[in-house]
C-alpha cells in the first residue's frame, strides 16, 4: 500500500480520510492512533506486506507505534526522501524498517548507495523505485540488482516505461541465472 499519509494530515495532528471532498463534514477525520489501528486491522485481515507513507513525514511517534507493533515493511519514503540524517533519525527512532530509494532524491547515483548501506546495517529492506514521469530507461533495475536490495518498485507492466524495468530484470535473470528475489525475506535478499 503507497498511503501517502502527508497529502491528508492536517495541522491538529488528525488525518482525514476524504480530504479530496469538499465541503467535507468530518466524518472520517481519524486520530494517529486510530489511523495506526485501522492500518493494524488491514495487516490483520489482508495479506498487507508493506505500507509506505502511512503517516506525515514529521509524524515520528505514529511511525514508530505502527512499527512497533505490526510484522510488516512500513517503508519511508517522504518520511526518509533518500536523506541520510533523516535515514540515521528513523534508525535512531524505531520509525520504520524500510527504506524506498529514488536516485533522483540525492542526485548521484554514487551518493545513493551509503543510506542503501546504512538501511541494510540497520536490518532494514531497501526498495529501489521509478520515479514519477518514468522513462523507458531501465537503469533501476540494474541499480535493485547492483544493491541486493531484493524489491524494486516499477507498478504493474501496463505501460512500456514500467514493462522496461520488467524485462530487464527478466534479461539479468536470464544471462546470471537463478537471481534472488527477497519476497518474505524482504529485509535481507
Amino acid at each position: 500500500m503507497d498511503v501517502v499519509a502527508s497529502e491528508f494530515f492536517l495541522k491538529d495532528g488528525r488525518y482525514d480520510l476524504n480530504s479530496k471532498k469538499q465541503p467535507n463534514d468530518g466524518a472520517h477525520v481519524l486520530s494517529a492512533q486510530s489511523l495506526c489501528d485501522l492500518y493494524k486491522d488491514f495487516v490483520k485481515d489482508f495479506p498487507v506486506v508493506s505500507i509506505e507513507d502511512p503517516f506525515d513525514q514529521d509524524d515520528w511517534s505514529s511511525w514508530a507505534s505502527l512499527q512497533s507493533s505490526v510484522d510488516i515493511q512500513p517503508v519511508g519514503d517522504d518520511l526518509l526522501v533518500t536523506n541520510p540524517k533523516r535515514i540515521a533519525e528513523a534508525i535512531g527512532k524505531k520509525a520504520c524498517n524500510a527504506f524506498l530509494l529514488k536516485v533522483n532524491q540525492i542526485s548521484t547515483v554514487t551518493e545513493s548507495i551509503q543510506p542503501t548501506l546504512d538501511s541494510k546495517d540497520a536490518g532494514w529492506g531497501v526498495m529501489v523505485s521509478h520515479c514519477c514521469g518514468e522513462t523507458e530507461d531501465n537503469f533501476i533495475a540494474n541499480l535493485s540488482v547492483g544493491l541486493v536490495s531484493g524489491q524494486i518498485k516499477t507498478a504493474a507492466p501496463c505501460e512500456s516505461e514500467l514493462l522496461a524495468k520488467h524485462n530487464q530484470l527478466l534479461r539479468i535473470e536470464e544471462e546470471v541465472g537463478n537471481i534472488r528475489c527477497a519476497g518474505k525475506a524482504f529485509r535481507s535478499p
